[in-house]
């Protein structure tokens, strides 16, 4: 399967829906994010192996979540779990230079892989940390998108989000939720069924 071919299989099931979204798939080189052994299998919908037992997301549950953030240009993002920096690259593309991605990774060797791979982005800053505590010294944010499974309500996190904002979460029961903040109350509702490596807080 080539890029196209999954951007169609990926609007066919209604992962893919908005134009940013969209375009956004279009122009991030998956190939680019993936370990060189896995590259003849870039465009598959299927997560792949990284480093450390980490994985970078099936493409199917990138663009659920994405899509679930409703991204704008000029937001001020968190992402926790960077990973390769796939899902970074996307929430890059949607908030434009104006918008400005924070994203925290634990795993040293991943954080210098991300940034080898998101160089050419200039509204991504990469931090090496413990993500499940987020950058209160950066915060508040528009949006939250946390990439490993929590085992509990992220009260951390929660409180640097803007209120109006959203927050999309996996728990470790496999569901994935979205958590609107309206009048410093969490608003929840599940986007299905998914697996996520869990949230580690070392």
């Amino acid at each position: 399967m080539n890029k196209s071919q999954l951007i169609e299989s990926l609007k066919s099931k209604g992962a893919l829906k908005t134009n940013d979204v969209i375009k956004a798939f279009e122009q991030v080189e998956r190939e680019n994010f993936v370990d060189t052994v896995y590259r003849p299998y870039a465009y598959t919908d299927e997560a792949l192996p990284l480093f450390s037992g980490q994985t970078i997301s099936q493409p199917y549950t990138v663009a659920v979540m994405t899509e679930a953030l409703e991204l704008h240009k000029s937001q001020r993002v968190l992402e926790v779990g960077t990973g390769s920096g796939y899902q970074a690259a996307i929430i890059a593309e949607i908030i434009g230079k104006r918008g400005i991605l924070f994203t925290i990774e634990r795993l040293s060797r991943l954080v210098d892989f991300a940034k080898q791979n998101l160089k050419d982005y200039s509204n991504v800053d990469i931090v090496l940390g413990n993500g499940i505590h987020g950058l209160p010294e950066k915060a508040p944010f528009d949006r939250i998108i946390v990439t490993a499974a929590a085992s509990e309500f992220p009260k951390e996190l929660f409180a640097q989000l803007r209120d109006g904002g959203k927050m999309v979460i996996p728990t470790i029961d496999n569901r994935l939720l979205i958590i609107i903040k309206k009048g410093g109350e969490p608003m929840a509702e599940s986007l299905g069924s998914f697996v996520f490596v869990p949230l580690v807080n070392d």
